[in-house]
């Protein structure tokens, strides 16, 4: 059992997203590149990182102070639930219209309007329940 957003944590999570074909191979038919970043509202940095290249993780774990272009933060209640239950698009909008999950880096409003990311993007929830943590 791993800690949330913890290296063994983010590096199960790298696994789940690249054996699952609808958010890996997706984001790659999109070229998809990106510096992600997540952690708890209040803390001063993120918790762990998650690095894609063309749809693809290539490094996870521990947040190294890589600049990220999404850095999303919730309180770890909501973490841990979304990750359990899954969250699906209208719950989504609802935890960021309600100030649940904030993005300190990236363009939420633009990626949700985009089903090539935003399909990919809620059900890299649905992973997260696939990792047992603590």
């Amino acid at each position: 059992m791993a800690e949330l957003f913890s290296d063994a944590w983010m590096k199960a999570l790298m696994d789940a997203w690249n054996g699952e074909p609808d958010v890996k191979d997706k984001l790659a038919e999109i070229g998809f590149n990106s510096v992600i970043s997540c952690g708890f509202k209040g803390e001063d940095q993120p918790r762990g990182i998650f690095v894609v290249e063309n749809g693809e993780c290539v490094r996870a774990g521990d947040y190294d102070g890589t600049e990220p272009d999404w850095d999303m933060r919730a309180d770890k209640d909501n973490w841990i639930k979304w990750a359990k239950d899954g969250i699906g698009m209208t719950g989504l909008g609802t935890a960021f219209a309600m100030g649940k999950l904030k993005f300190l880096k990236g363009d939420f409003k633009g990626m949700i309007k985009d089903p090539r990311m935003a399909g990919p993007f809620v059900k890299s929830f649905s992973l997260m329940g696939k990792i047992d943590t603590q």
